[in-house]
């Protein structure tokens, strides 16, 4: 059974950095594929924030671009998520998400935010960022 972990939230200052991490477990190469990381915040929707694919391409919503970075481990079971110039509105739970389909970056960001039962994720990380 696929089991996710995810770790680095903390609480920081608006501008500040933080590093997320992932943690595969009973995860089959060939059977599973880490896809990427998403967020919800209370009283909001679920947000694919960035997504990586076999070959490691990327996508990210357009309100991290350029601040958030999506990495991949060389065991491809480790996901990580660099975060800079955080802001307030960055504030959420933040999910690491495999599914059972090898998907392009871009249909993994969509089927993150729509589709709620898409995979697999972990039980979060929260990340708050103080003005």
């Amino acid at each position: 059974q696929v089991q996710l972990a995810e770790s680095g939230g903390d609480s920081v200052r608006a501008g500040g950095s933080l590093t997320l991490s992932c943690k595969a477990t009973g995860y089959t190469y060939n059977d599973h594929f880490l896809i990427g990381w998403f967020r919800q915040a209370p009283g909001k929707d679920r947000e694919g924030v960035a997504a990586i694919d076999r070959d490691g391409d990327t996508a990210y919503v357009d309100s991290v671009k350029g601040r958030f970075t999506i990495s991949k481990g060389n065991d491809e079971n480790t996901l990580s998520l660099q975060m800079n110039n955080l802001k307030p509105e960055d504030s959420a739970m933040y999910y690491c998400a495999a599914s059972s389909h090898d998907m392009s970056a871009p249909m993994s960001l969509g089927v993150m935010r729509d589709d709620p039962d898409f995979g697999y994720w972990g039980k979060g990380t929260q990340v708050t960022v103080s003005s």
